[in-house]
């Protein structure tokens, strides 16, 4: 008979159980290390074998436990995330990493885990979240369960899309070895975790102080007068230079984590390396550190302010931070500002705010009851949707999860609410009716100087939500709960200025697509969804700064700045705000290379998403040679969905550079300003899109495909879509990305295949060439096919764009000298370069070539029919033959691997609606889709007839989506005027407003 000491319950009789506590980790692993040792201490002191299997120091363990009933097996069975440094997360090495570690020598971790696990007598694996745990348990019969907050299959699924589409099969084995686990003990601030069968939630787990705050601070020589903020980074960060200047006066910062030989300032506390950190962060008046489990949980128990900077790619962070800011303990700080020792404002900051958790924080003891529950035979019941959950298509891939409005997968309540909120102060949901007298009514807060906003219901709703923020910022608003975005901008605008207004649409490709950047013709129509831009210019001397922007001006006098506040990026793991000197962009009086400003912006990737938004103005001073000495004020918000392949960062870049100039006097025709735009994307983002995206974007018209050949961007027209013709985009929930490595390599591909055409011209027109001097020599004059021939070869060997080689010459002199594949190495030996000044080729990399070159060549064939099919007359025959263009345009993305799970069952739905008997009596409605922009993943453009039947028909398609997948696609209806056709609107706030 045993007592239970350290759990909230009565003493109770026990059987003898032998308890396996399975997990591992390695230095940089996410998972919460508080957590796993307090249930292992609570289940010992319960009278409980457990058998520890990890890959961590014992110390970790037995430093709070010392038991003849804690056993440890040093065995290494996951990952974890690699990081590259304190605040960098590495996916590629990650996946590497777990690939090496799980994947490829599973079939013999299996068998090992399972026999000894048998050995062992182990009646209960409990994992924290350890995949291959769950499913060695399942082949030896015994029950488990999982305890934590995240998922690797919901981590992982945004680093595959930077590794590429190969990688999947990781997602899928993971969620599939999660699917045997009878539950997850969810805690606090969790991330979506779609794998799991059923869910028990349990408060905070918080580590218990040995120590009071008096006592700490008295043993550290701390004064009462003095405040204490810790700087605790988990011991990675050593290097980092600390200096006095950094604290505000009468401030003490205590080091965790410091190395030996670190040299630190006197107003600093380098802490022993034993010291319980639970009993410093309680003695501290300010915590500044990264965002993970403990520190989080800490933060809120012990009310104290959690001064936080991101990390890039550690991906439950939104929902951890989310949670501290809901209450209230959190401020975030630019990681520049981290490194330049610019902390005062923030500290000024997080020490006005009060924290106000007041939940539980015995999730420890809670979780060891429900394990002890379980162990004797307790069960949970099946809540019956795990079957399609558990389904490959379960595993929404791309972190867009969080951002995704009407899905299913169950998120805390206060991060729903919080959602929900953040969007109705952004952008317009996508079936919401509005009430347009009403948003007129609300544009009369400002008096329009110029341009017209069209009645567009996106601009009204901007135009209210400027006038929303000036409100809220005034004395006897601003104790309104505000999100940090709105804030921000709030407190950027001199409102009693003039603003610029410019508004830019994202774009469906109808047909064309990847083909762009090898010359071809495209049909794209702008969306109804649109990104809004508002950008003030003032003099130094008169613009509103932050307060960190603030203590980086020099005692000299102020210089021109640019801050950028990003809407809605609390929906993301970005931050919301942007602010840099505008003499960053320039070196020795002159603008700084693109090479520079993209490294200048990829160091820091919470905030990268500034490059498509900054670069507009460094584009601008390298390409036109403007300069900027006024500082600048601007305000993104787009309703156009990210990684969807409706060109999100396209709409972004044009509405930028489209204000920029407005606000500037420039006049820049649309064609060259989309040519700019590209630019940014290309250079200073780093991603290698052709100008399709762009051109769309600024010269489109609503209810019209532009027609544009892309050599490099001619624009032939805008073609009439019939009105017995509608066109649909359905986003398939698979994240989207032209900087992923799958467009990469197809693109390459594709030049590679030009190189080769090229090469083979040129030898067998030298070959030709040989002949014609052969007969000449032989007095015999050759004949005009001869020449014909010369002069063909000629063209090709010359061949600026692959598309301006036909179909026809293709298969006849080129498809069977094309290599299937080839590998980097083998190209450059032989080729040396592959003439695309925006990528790079792997050397190890083995690239297809056929597939990606034959891809462009027919695609503009395709276009070209589909173009002049458009004004055929109306009928079965015409719609039947564009969906078998845009049928055939799918197959050839999925031959060069482009496709995608979502995207295929997409297009499939979409065949078996056409083809079904309702159907084919009514004469039809839906008559063809394809995947759409980059590829793997994204949205499917889907044609048919313009009436009600087919509208029921998509609803049906999203209906049998949902239930296969889980995931509700959003539906792309409608179109909207490029950025030329609405221009810009100049504003002021009126008179009335401002008193």
């Amino acid at each position: 008979m045993l007592l239970v000491m350290d759990l909230v319950m009565p003493p109770v009789l026990l059987s003898e159980w032998v308890f396996f506590f399975i997990f591992c980790m390695l230095v940089n692993s996410q998972l919460p290390e508080n957590l796993k040792c307090k249930v292992v201490r609570n289940l010992i002191q319960a009278g409980h074998e457990v058998h520890v299997v990890t890959g961590a120091p014992d110390y970790v363990y037995t430093i709070e436990t010392q038991s003849p009933r804690l056993f440890i097996r040093k065995v290494l069975l996951d990952c974890g995330a690699v990081q590259a440094d304190a605040l960098t997360v590495d996916p590629l090495a990650s996946l590497e990493k777990y690939n090496q570690t799980a994947v490829l020598p599973r079939d013999s971790i299996l068998a090992t885990e399972v026999e000894w696990l048998k050995s062992v007598k182990a009646d209960l694996v409990i994992s924290d979240v350890v995949p291959v745990a769950c499913r060695a348990a399942a082949d030896a019969g015994i029950r488990a369960v999982c305890c934590t907050n995240f998922s690797w299959d919901f981590i992982y699924a945004d680093y595959v899309m930077s590794a590429g589409y190969h990688n999947r099969s990781i997602i899928w084995q993971i969620a599939e070895d999660y699917s045997h686990c009878e539950f997850v003990i969810r805690l606090p601030g969790y991330c979506p975790m779609p794998a799991f069968r059923d869910v028990i939630d349990v408060p905070l787990v918080v580590r218990r102080l040995h120590k009071t705050r008096e006592k700490v601070r008295e043993e550290l020589g701390i004064l009462d007068s003095q405040k204490v903020l810790i700087y605790n980074f988990g011991g990675q960060p050593a290097g980092w230079k600390l200096k006095k200047e950094y604290l505000p006066e009468g401030w003490i910062c205590l080091v965790c984590g410091a190395s030996e030989d670190q040299e630190i300032p006197s107003n600093f506390i380098k802490l022993p390396k034993d010291f319980y950190t639970p009993d410093a962060i309680a003695a501290s008046d300010v915590l500044l550190g990264k965002i993970g489990y403990g520190t989080t949980s800490e933060a809120l128990a012990y009310k104290v302010p959690l001064i936080f900077v991101r990390r890039d790619y550690f991906n439950e962070e939104p929902f951890l931070r989310n949670m501290i800011e809901h209450y209230q303990a959190g401020v975030e700080m630019i990681r520049r500002d981290l490194l330049n020792g610019c902390w005062a404002p923030y500290i000024e900051r997080a020490i006005t705010l009060k924290p106000c958790y007041d939940g539980g924080v015995n999730g420890g003891e809670v979780a060891s009851r429900i394990l002890q529950d379980t162990a004797t035979g307790k069960h949970h019941s099946s809540h019956g949707l795990s079957g399609a959950r558990r389904l490959r298509d379960a595993i929404v891939l791309g972190y867009q999860l969080q951002r995704i409005t009407g899905k299913d997968i169950a998120i805390p309540e206060w991060y729903s609410l919080a959602q929900n909120e953040l969007r109705s102060r952004t952008q317009l949901a996508n079936k919401e009716v509005l009430d347009i007298g009403s948003l007129t009514r609300q544009s009369d807060y400002f008096t329009i100087l110029h341009g017209d906003h069209q009645g567009l219901p996106d601009t009204l709703g901007f135009l209210k939500s400027l006038a929303e923020m000036e409100s809220s910022g005034r004395p006897q608003n601003n104790n309104k709960l505000q999100t940090r975005d709105h804030l921000a901008a709030s407190a950027m605008f001199n409102w009693e200025e003039e603003i610029f207004v410019s508004r830019a649409p994202g774009r469906l490709d109808v047909m064309g697509g990847i083909a762009d950047y090898s010359g071809s013709l495209v049909l794209q129509m702008p969306t109804r969804e649109s990104c809004h831009v508002a950008i003030q210019r003032n003099h130094p001397s008169k613009h509103k700064l932050w307060k960190h922007a603030q203590a980086r001006q020099p005692k000299e006098g102020p210089t021109a700045v640019l801050q950028i506040v990003s809407l809605g990026s609390e929906l993301g793991n970005r931050g919301p705000t942007f602010d840099m000197d505008l003499s960053d962009f320039v070196e020795d009086g002159r603008p700084i290379t693109y090479e520079k400003a993209y490294n200048y912006f990829a160091r820091d990737p919470a905030q990268k998403w500034a490059a498509y938004v900054a670069g507009t103005i460094l584009v601008l001073m390298t390409e036109l040679g403007i300069r900027f000495e006024d500082s600048i004020s601007i305000l993104v918000s787009s309703g156009v969905p990210e990684g969807k392949g409706v060109s999100s960062s396209a709409a972004i870049e044009v509405a930028s550079m489209t204000a920029v100039a407005a606000a500037h006097g420039l006049n820049i025709d649309p064609r060259h300003l989309a040519l700019l735009c590209q630019k940014v994307e290309n250079h200073i983002v780093g991603a290698p899109c052709g100008v399709m995206d762009q051109m769309a974007s600024a010269c489109g018209e609503a209810n019209k495909l532009l027609a544009m050949v892309c050599q490099p961007a001619e624009v032939l027209g805008l073609v009439d879509i019939p009105p017995t013709i509608r066109f649909w985009g359905i986003d398939s929930g698979i994240r989207h990305s032209v900087g992923g490595s799958d467009y990469k390599s197809v693109r390459v591909g594709a030049f590679m295949g030009k190189k080769i055409i090229k090469s083979s011209a040129s030898v067998e027109l030298c070959s030709s060439l040989s002949n014609i001097s052969t007969q000449q020599i032989n007095k015999s004059n050759p004949d005009d096919a001869d020449e014909d021939g010369k002069n063909l070869l000629e063209t090709e060997a010359s061949l600026d764009y692959l598309c301006n080689l036909s179909a026809h010459r293709y298969e006849a002199s080129y498809a069977t000298r094309l290599p299937e594949s080839l590998s980097g190495q083998e190209f450059v030996e032989k080729y040396l370069d592959h003439d695309d000044s925006v990528t790079t080729i792997d050397k190890e990399r083995n690239y297809a070539v056929r597939a990606p070159t034959r891809h462009p060549i027919y695609e503009n064939f395709r276009v070209k029919a589909f173009k002049v099919l458009l004004s055929a007359t109306p009928s079965n025959y015409q719609l039947s033959a564009l969906g078998e263009l845009m049928y055939q345009c799918h197959l050839s993305y999925s031959a060069c691997g482009l496709a995608s799970n979502g995207t295929d069952r997409l297009v499939n739905l979409v065949q078996e609606m056409q083809h079904s008997k309702s159907s084919e009596s009514e004469g039809g409605t839906l008559f063809g889709a394809k995947i759409t922009g980059g590829g793997s993943g994204g949205t499917v453009c889907v044609i048919g007839r313009n009436c009600l039947r087919s509208n029921q028909q998509l609803v049906e398609i999203q209906q049998r989506y949902k239930t296969a997948t889980g995931f509700s696609p959003y539906v792309f209806e409608g179109s909207s005027p490029g950025a030329a056709k609405f221009g810009h609107l100049q504003i002021r706030l009126l008179k009335s407003r401002q008193t």
